[in-house]
């Protein structure tokens, strides 16, 4: 019963992880409907950033994090800018292509700029605390806590500021936006300065906890893909559900299949619910 104890919280460290990819990702498909096959890539170099200046400034680990998002804020306009802007009128095969080379870019980047070698991030919170029996470490204990105090900021941000208004009825109904005078252009560089900010808070977050790589993007954008699929294209709610459904079920899984299978339990789980319910479990009306 403990190990099942412990694979929880190994499950929700996961899904605050994702989650918090996710929620970007699904606000860049809900407002501009782009799949941003780049965004874990975004993740990919702010793990970097938190890295480096961790490491090579020694600046301290939260003051990182916050600065990997301002920077990965500014990475995520001029992407928006440069390669999703000029698209804007063009077929949607054009973005999903302009996505595909962006995420080529990044890795071959990183790899020029870093190199191959996988890194690992020092251990911040590396104490290992006692929660009813339960083992864990304080690292992943922040995780869980600091994702769902990020989760709080964003439906603060959403809700009660007026770039978040506008992001939300932008989502909610493009045509009237543009009929109220909602400027499309602030809010699709808002929407990828939040999203790509959240990527690197998630990989700040996530780095102590696994190694970091040029790819290292490249599964976890498949699992995003597959968690906002799970929840309903476009849906908030349904991409903070599917995430931690999907952390646990992988983690959960890891009880009773090999190690090496439990990155296929995203692609069952997928067959599964969409079997059940094609459209999503948060589906929003008309999509």
């Amino acid at each position: 019963m403990e190990l099942y104890f412990q694979q929880l919280l190994n499950g929700l460290t996961l899904g605050s992880i994702y989650c918090l990819v996710a929620l970007g990702l699904t606000l860049i498909y809900g407002i501009m409907h782009i799949p941003n096959f780049a965004h874990g890539h975004l993740y990919m170099v702010g793990a970097y950033c938190v890295l480096f200046l961790c490491t090579l400034y020694g600046l301290n680990y939260w003051m990182a994090i916050l600065i990997s998002m301002v920077i990965l804020a500014v990475i995520g306009i001029i992407m928006e800018r440069l390669v999703f802007h000029p698209l804007r009128d063009s077929p949607p095969t054009n973005s999903f292509i302009a996505a595909v080379g962006a995420l080529l870019f990044l890795e071959a980047g990183a790899t020029v700029l870093w190199g191959a070698d996988y890194r690992r991030m020092p251990e911040v919170f590396d104490k290992v605390v006692n929660i009813f029996g339960i083992m864990a470490t304080q690292q992943r204990l922040v995780v869980i806590f600091s994702a769902l105090a990020l989760m709080g900021a964003l439906y603060l941000f959403m809700k009660k500021t007026l770039i978040g208004s506008t992001i939300e009825a932008m989502s909610q109904d493009r045509e009237g936006a543009f009929l109220v005078g909602i400027d499309a252009n602030m809010v699709s560089m808002m929407t990828f300065g939040v999203a790509s900010a959240l990527a690197a808070a998630a990989a700040g977050l996530a780095g102590p906890l696994f190694l970091v790589f040029p790819s290292m993007g490249g599964l976890l954008i498949i699992k995003a893909f597959v968690i906002i699929v799970l929840g309903g294209m476009g849906s908030i709610p349904g991409a903070v559900a599917g995430a931690y459904i999907l952390g646990l079920a992988e983690s959960l899984g890891a009880t009773v299949f090999p190690a090496e299978y439990k990155d296929l339990v995203a692609f069952i789980l997928l067959v599964i619910i969409l079997s059940i319910r094609p459209t999503g479990l948060f589906a929003k009306e008309g999509r």
